[in-house]
């Protein structure tokens, strides 16, 4: 193999990338970026693969979700504010259920490039370059948006910043201590059909907190009940903005990603002797890849040879998207063989992406669907005696119209309502919220016979 360095993905071949009219201005944005101070620091990417060990090792949960394209437009302080009170609301859901840590990662400070199917986009006689996110070109179907503009690195870069420094504020200055339960919730949640279930909850921790108050142990005296662990990821898939943002650390000498704390390589740029695996093999942040129907079995243990060396529990994460018709049928194998060979990955599930369909004239995801893919998920780890890691899912804490069904039955006639996401459809608070206690139930199902196994030791 040959030797790394953060630029070595150049001299491969490379999917997914724009195509950059004017060369010299990237180069300036680029050179640019590499002057600027990191987004996330080594010690803080070392801390989340020593967390995401513990869900390898099947005794910690992760719960990955966010955006499915950040947007210039949409960044405010009451959109992250939301978001980050519907993450909060779906950890404490698992965490009670299962009785374990959840590692909290959001897709959020730096999710602003998708890959696409298709290169160009049709409207009528009218064809333009397809839109490839906020980081490299405007939603807006004309010529002028359409054309990729390095500038809008630096807005990304500057926008993570700012998210970015206001999650760090509401994990660490007290928004997020269980004594505030109760005020989690959402206005829209408060008349839903989670909110007894979720009352329910917030009263069994309040108790708690009260007994513990009790015995002396209280969020001033302990400083776990009153701040948590958040983390960012994103797609690494504009590889000269990443590059850009690789530093070594002062303290190990290895390169890190300082975009975000995890990084991911899609199923669309998994090819293993393509850029995107060749960027991220020499990295040492904690990754992802998407594992999708063309994955093989071989296929799969030759990328976690070349992205997972050294076996490390907490480097690699498997997020499985399959359809929930088809995890069936690809699953099972993928788990075998990486058992078999004795490999340390996380298994996540990401029943979003395999269940993409068109209603009334608008992208949409059955919540039906959704669920299904993940009770899927967790019947094959059943079955093969693995732990269902965690899920990965594109959520908002807005109330959307994006994703049909649930409890309160979106309907496909309703999707015009509020149908806001730039690109693919997203859980609304509600839904989020749903299958948090829909997965809880599933958690609790996973550990029983576990439970029932270590009794009988």
């Amino acid at each position: 193999m040959t030797k790394w360095s953060p630029n070595s993905w150049r001299a491969k071949p490379i999917q997914q990338v724009p195509s950059y009219p004017d060369m010299a201005a990237l180069e300036d944005v680029e050179a640019r970026l590499a002057t600027f101070p990191p987004l996330v620091f080594a010690g803080e990417a070392r801390k989340l693969k020593k967390q995401l060990a513990s869900v390898a090792n099947g005794e910690a949960f992760l719960l990955q979700g966010g955006d499915c394209a950040e947007s210039f437009a949409e960044h405010g302080a009451d959109n992250i504010r939301d978001f980050f009170r519907v993450f909060l609301q779906m950890s404490v859901v698992l965490t009670f259920a299962g009785s374990q840590p959840v590692v909290k990662v959001g897709r959020i400070a730096g999710q602003f490039a998708k890959p696409r199917s298709s290169d160009v986009e049709a409207k009528g006689d009218v064809t333009l370059p397809s839109y490839r996110g906020d980081i490299i070109n405007g939603i807006e179907f004309d010529e002028k948006s359409r054309i990729p503009d390095p500038a809008r690195q630096e807005m990304a870069y500057r926008q993570s910043a700012a998210t970015l420094n206001l999650l760090r504020a509401f994990a660490q200055g007290g928004y997020a201590s269980l004594e505030n339960v109760h005020k989690w919730m959402l206005g829209f949640v408060a008349d839903s059909p989670q909110a007894a279930k979720y009352e329910a909850l917030a009263n069994r921790i309040t108790e708690t907190m009260d007994f513990m108050r009790a015995v002396g142990i209280t969020s001033e005296t302990n400083f776990a009940l009153r701040e948590t662990d958040f983390y960012t990821s994103h797609e690494a898939l504009l590889l000269g903005y990443e590059q850009a943002l690789t530093r070594v650390d002062s303290t190990s000498g290895d390169w890190y990603a300082t975009s975000g704390h995890m990084i991911w390589i899609g199923d669309r740029t998994r090819q293993p002797d393509h850029a995107h695996i060749e960027y991220c093999r020499g990295i040492k942040n904690p990754l992802g890849l998407k594992c999708g129907p063309s994955l093989t079995p071989d296929g799969l243990l030759q990328l976690i040879d070349q992205l997972n060396p050294e076996n490390e529990a907490g480097r690699l994460t498997l997020i499985a998207r399959f359809g929930a018709d088809k995890v069936g049928d690809h699953l099972p194998k993928l788990v075998r063989a990486v058992e078999k060979e004795g490999r340390k990955v996380v298994w996540s599930c990401d029943p979003m992406h395999g269940n993409t369909i068109t209603a009334a004239g608008y992208k949409t995801r059955p919540f039906d669907r959704i669920l299904k893919e993940v009770q899927s998920f967790f019947e094959v780890h059943r079955a093969e005696g693995t732990h269902p890691g965690g899920i990965h899912v594109e959520m908002t804490g807005n109330n959307v119209t994006e994703c049909t069904g649930g409890a309160r039955a979106i309907r496909d006639e309703e999707l015009q309502d509020r149908y806001h996401t730039h690109c693919d459809p997203r859980l609304n608070a509600d839904q989020a919220v749903e299958l948090a206690f829909l997965v809880s139930d599933l958690l609790k199902k996973t550990q029983a016979p576990a439970a029932k196994k270590a009794a009988n030791g």
